[in-house]
């Protein structure tokens, strides 16, 4: 069955949809030896589909997982200046598996990784508003925080849908917050902070949609569950 060429791509674990429309604008995808331009359709299982001159994979088998990314490691998988990629962490379930979303370096917690690229698209488009549940801790005038960061719906020019804010634990001039999010602007949370006259000390990921951490140890992977999978699919 014919279909997009970026879906056949994504679909085959090569890379995301918006990646696929970028190498195929390159010229860098060939349909039975013709450059294919965007918009192209083609049936994987009768069409020779290259990418730079490399016959794609059929559909390979898709494998989600769950890792909890520790300080240290960049959410990609090369990084230019040799740091620590996620990639390192999970080279051992056998598959290239891309990051869904990011963490920045100091952040850890929650990531999910995949080669299904219809899913990855799904959970990364604005319109699923898919929600994201951090601990953080941060220092400085902790007194009111919550309201304030709950209040934040404006970084630096960009609109953002308030967060829901809720105190752990808060003594002295430090406190510790759960902060659920809509978005997944860059640095948001530690933007949003900022903004409130806080400094994040640490910033982890546990909840993200319907996947929870839970006591996933630092740096370790996990395979999703059927139940996790099938909840997660109803994005």
């Amino acid at each position: 069955m014919e279909e997009r060429l970026q879906k056949i791509l994504s679909a085959a674990g090569v890379c995301s949809r918006r990646a696929a429309e970028g190498y195929i604008t390159a010229g860098r995808v060939t349909v039975n030896g013709e450059t294919a331009d965007l918009g192209r359709r083609a049936d994987p299982e009768t069409d020779e589909i290259c990418l730079d001159g490399k016959p794609i994979a059929q559909k390979e088998e898709h494998v989600y997982l769950l890792l909890n990314k520790p300080r240290g490691y960049v959410t990609t998988l090369s990084d230019e200046k040799g740091r620590k990629t996620v990639a390192d962490l999970v080279a051992g379930c056998g598959k290239r598996v891309y990051p869904v979303g990011r963490l920045d370096l100091d952040s850890e917690g929650l990531l999910l990784m995949t080669n299904d690229g219809d899913l990855m698209q799904r959970l990364l488009h604005p319109s699923h508003e898919v929600t994201k549940t951090y601990v953080v801790s941060v220092y400085g005038e902790v007194r009111g925080a919550a309201q304030r960061l709950g209040c934040v719906t404006d970084l630096e020019g960009e609109k953002i849908r308030p967060a829901k804010v809720e105190i752990i634990r808060e003594t002295g001039n430090t406190a510790h917050l759960y902060v659920t999010i809509h978005e997944g602007k860059n640095r948001q949370i530690r933007r949003m902070c900022a903004q409130c006259g806080l400094t994040v000390k640490r910033l982890r990921r546990v909840r993200e949609h319907t996947l929870e951490l839970g006591d996933l140890p630092a740096g370790a992977w996990r395979y999703l569950t059927e139940q996790e999978l099938s909840a997660l699919k109803q994005t």
